[in-house]
């Protein structure tokens, strides 16, 4: 697991804020100007782009509401409150339970790093109105549906559904299953990101070309075991740069005609429901959550709603499994 600590979203995320008051803020600071402090904050702490960017968008919008000068000091909980009456119902456009979700987010991810740097007295953001906004868990793969598609790719593994054997369905799974990642990161793969200097403890290294998505870069442990589908499956295809040399949405196609096979309903088998199945059985062996949280490449904050859902999901399996 890497060493990296990487930040990404949601309420009451512990940001760890500095440890010393930023120099050129205090209460009578602008509401502006305090947003420049926070985007350099949130620079330091390596939030992903778009929490960055989603956060300072939020401010600004505040400061549209409020007065961009408006001194943080003199920001209540009745403005934060009204602000969201407005997003609400009063500003003309829509605001969805999730922009909602965020923007509370937001608010108190701002205010608490004000409020834990000593530049104001008081958080205003404790006692804003919630709301219930959480998106709704997804619909995921049964462990029995699971197991099914496992036998599928092993069967056209070693070619016994009257097709060529053809080892990528089962490379592609496996690979999910165990590292969560998404179709992107799988796309950018190339040989020299597993590492197989430790026959028992191969690493897959993630890595990222863009310098504003360095801090997403990690390694995760795979079985040694998925070398042996690995080594069969780039004896047959022979790849030149990237492990996968087809489209993005022919791996898509590949998950589909796996879960077609299964007879597994349309859609379960996805690289979004494999990631959150490889985190599911992540945290039901016990892995430690900060493990799974960078395993993923999430940030502190997305991790927090992350985890929440995760342990949602557990409780809705063993209560299906009670029921059965």
């Amino acid at each position: 697991m890497s060493k990296r600590q990487q930040p990404q979203l949601i309420e009451g995320e512990d940001t760890a804020p500095l440890d010393n008051k930023p120099s050129r803020l205090s209460s009578e600071t602008s509401l502006q100007a305090a947003l420049g402090e926070f985007e350099n904050y949130m620079r330091d702490e390596h939030f992903a782009e778009n929490t960055h960017k989603a956060f300072a968008s939020d401010i600004r919008l505040l400061g549209k509401y409020l007065g961009i000068g408006q001194p943080i000091g003199e920001i209540g909980t009745k403005n934060l409150n009204d602000f969201l009456d407005w997003l609400l119902n009063e500003r003309g456009v829509p605001c969805s339970p999730k922009s909602y979700a965020r923007r509370v987010t937001t608010l108190k991810v701002f205010f608490g790093w004000l409020h834990k740097t000593g530049v104001i007295n008081n958080d205003p953001s404790t006692a804003v109105i919630q709301r219930s906004a959480k998106s709704p868990l997804p619909k995921l793969p049964t462990s029995d549906e699971l197991d099914r598609a496992e036998t599928v790719t092993q069967a056209m593994k070693a070619g016994d559904v009257g097709k060529k054997a053809d080892a990528r369905p089962h490379m592609l799974l496996t690979l999910l299953l165990k590292t969560g990642i998404k179709k992107r990161e799988a796309m950018k793969i190339v040989p020299n990101h597993i590492d197989r200097s430790q026959a028992d403890k191969p690493i897959l290294f993630i890595r990222y070309t863009d310098p504003r998505s360095r801090y997403k870069e990690r390694k995760i442990e795979l079985d040694p075991e998925w070398l042996e589908v690995f080594d069969e499956y780039m004896a047959q295809y022979n790849p030149t740069t990237t492990i996968f040399t087809c489209t993005p949405r022919n791996l898509e196609y590949i998950l589909r005609n796996i879960g077609d096979a299964a007879d597994i309903e349309h859609g379960l088998l996805s690289f979004e429901n494999l990631r959150w199945c490889a985190a599911i059985r992540d945290y039901k062996a016990g892995v430690e959550q900060d493990d799974i949280r960078q395993k993923l490449g999430l940030s502190k904050v997305t991790w927090r709603d992350t985890k929440s859902k995760l342990e949602k999901l557990i409780q809705q399996e063993q209560e299906g499994l009670v029921e059965d």
